[in-house]
């Protein structure tokens, strides 16, 4: 072999008589003279050695037996091959993406399945398919767990033909296959735990009853399906409905929800504790921020929104607002500070659900809202500094010497500009302050300011509150 080769040859590809290889050495081979090359050949059929010598291993072949994930997208893959070829080169395979590729039949597609007995995520996508009249034998995908038919051109009634071939099927993905759920899956998809029918446009709220008792189901992906109403008729107002007992995660992204009916109707969920509802008519423009925290104070006991934790201040001064926010509203339906005399009508109890538990007695005990005062539902005045001014007390509790101090700050001051201005008041250095608050409306409890980017109206400060500073 020619000593001049350059130093980088490890890695090039070679084509040698018309086969195709990658070099994987350069060097020398005793007894054997000269330097050598060793290379991997593209087709594992050909060669007689793998990378050892007479005892001496110099480099290693890759072994398609040991493989267990392999992307296979978008390279005219058309059927399985020779007969058992796929179990002889690679029987190990767990993941397999077939996406983008040639596939025209289901046929094909359990021709690949019935050779590779350890698959458990399976990607089909955007290889247009037919389907068979019955489903395919259990065996075939005994073990996969996760499968993709995005932009397939599947319907509702092929999938519950073939799942009864997916006994232990976990996750299924039907995206953009332009669906209808057009009956309940009987004795099928049982183990299914996430289902996604995002922009199927067909789809409606009547059809998404169809999969309501999917009795292990967690997670249920809705984008772009163009749905905007929601009711579930087996549940009144402040009720929890039977339907999706289990659904934990739900993302609505880009739909047309405009209505807050549709929002009252989430909170019916026994088990929903995320939600993702970006894009929404709801959720953006000007009022988008306050109408995020009306839905956290809508839905109770909901734990993230659009991917952000629900910290408990966050909700805390969500239903806060809340509360306030729809206090002339409530007092003018019926609604009293007086429990026997509080009785708001029936529009106003089916437009806010949650606003009488915010203010019983049951929930004042956890939280100590209570019912609104008179104080809290005057009209909100027309946006001058001198009504955004907070009348605040500050105290020290560490520093008995520190005289009690009080400053009118605006509401919309972060707690970084704050511990600003009490860094040049107390001479004290800013990365050393400790601040929180008490409201003489909740005796014995106090609230901590940690969000430094956050203002004092996230954390509901109010006039006459009492800012404590420690360090």
């Amino acid at each position: 072999m020619n000593d001049m080769l350059p130093s980088d040859v490890i890695g090039r590809r070679v084509a040698v008589n018309g086969e195709r290889a990658t070099v994987r050495f350069y060097g020398t081979v005793p007894p054997v003279a000269g330097l050598w090359l060793g290379v991997e050949w593209d087709n594992p059929e050909r060669g007689k050695h793998d990378g050892r010598h007479e005892g001496t291993v110099y480099f290693k072949c890759s072994q398609l037996s040991e493989l267990r994930n392999i992307s296979l997208r978008n390279c005219a893959v058309s059927c399985a091959g020779d007969k058992g070829s796929i179990a002889t080169a690679c029987p190990n395979i767990r993941v397999l993406n077939l996406s983008q590729n040639l596939l025209s039949a289901w046929e094909e597609v359990t021709d690949i399945a019935d050779q590779l007995r350890h698959l458990e995520v399976l990607d089909l996508s955007e290889n247009k398919l037919g389907f068979a009249p019955g489903p395919s034998a259990p065996r075939t995908f005994a073990a996969l767990k996760v499968l993709v038919l995005n932009g397939t051109g599947v319907t509702w009634a092929e999938v519950l033909r073939c799942a009864a071939g997916w006994p232990v099927l976990e996750e299924l993905y039907l995206k953009s296959n332009n669906i209808t759920i057009s009956e309940r899956p009987a004795d099928v998809l049982q183990m299914v735990k996430l289902l996604d029918l995002s922009s199927n446009q067909l789809i409606d709220e009547n059809q998404l009853f169809l999969i309501a008792y999917l009795p292990r189901l967690e997670q249920l992906i809705l984008r772009d399906i163009g749905i905007s109403s929601l009711h579930f008729p087996n549940a009144g107002i402040g009720c929890k409905t039977s339907m999706f007992p289990f659904l934990q995660n739900l993302i609505v992204d880009d739909n047309q929800i405009s209505q807050w009916s549709f929002m009252n109707e989430l909170d019916k969920l026994q088990s929903l504790r995320s939600l993702s509802c970006l894009r929404n008519p709801l959720t953006v423009g000007s009022g988008a921020k306050t109408n995020l925290q009306f839905i956290i104070a809508k839905i109770g006991q909901l734990q993230t929104l659009n991917r952000c934790e629900i910290l408990p201040e966050e909700r805390r001064g969500a239903e806060l607002d809340y509360r306030k926010a729809f206090g002339n509203e409530w007092k003018e339906a019926g609604g009293h500070q007086d429990p026997h005399k509080n009785r708001p009508n029936e529009e106003f109890l089916a437009a806010h659900p949650r606003y009488q538990f915010l203010c019983q007695s049951a929930y004042l005990a956890f939280l100590e809202y209570g019912a609104p005062e008179d104080g809290e539902l005057k009209t909100q005045q027309p946006f001058l500094l001198k009504n955004q001014l907070l009348t605040l007390k500050i105290k020290c509790p560490n520093h008995s010497d520190q005289k009690v101090l009080e400053k009118q700050l605006p509401d919309s001051m972060t707690v970084q500009k704050v511990k600003g201005l009490l860094s040049r008041l107390l001479r004290v250095p800013v990365s050393d302050l400790l601040l929180s608050y008490e409201s003489p409306k909740m005796p014995g409890r106090e609230i901590e300011l940690e969000n430094d980017q956050q203002s004092l109206q996230f954390y509901s400060v109010e006039n006459g509150d009492c800012l404590l500073v420690r360090w």
